[in-house]
């Protein structure tokens, strides 16, 4: 394999884990995400991160992308104003 072909298949993984990484969901409502305040360091443990969304007053939290992020989960609020 030369390297064209090489950097050529490098590239088309990462635009499919990045692709993969933005995944709302639309059956259940939208979903609105925000990176952790609080959490530090690589996130290996969607359950300690989602222990540390918790306490900053998210519903749930997960590890998320390249770099390993907590990201703190919860339903989006409505925006629509009085009928």
């Amino acid at each position: 394999m030369n390297t064209k072909q090489f950097s050529g298949l490098l590239m088309l993984l990462l635009v499919i884990i990045l692709a993969s990484e933005n995944n709302n969901n639309l059956v259940m409502g939208r979903t609105c995400k925000s990176p952790s305040f609080t959490f530090r360091g690589p996130c290996f443990s969607d359950h300690n991160c989602k222990g540390v969304c918790m306490n900053e007053g998210f519903d749930d939290g997960d590890c998320q992308g390249l770099l390993r992020r907590c990201y703190c989960k919860k339903p989006c609020a409505d925006r629509t104003g009085p009928n």
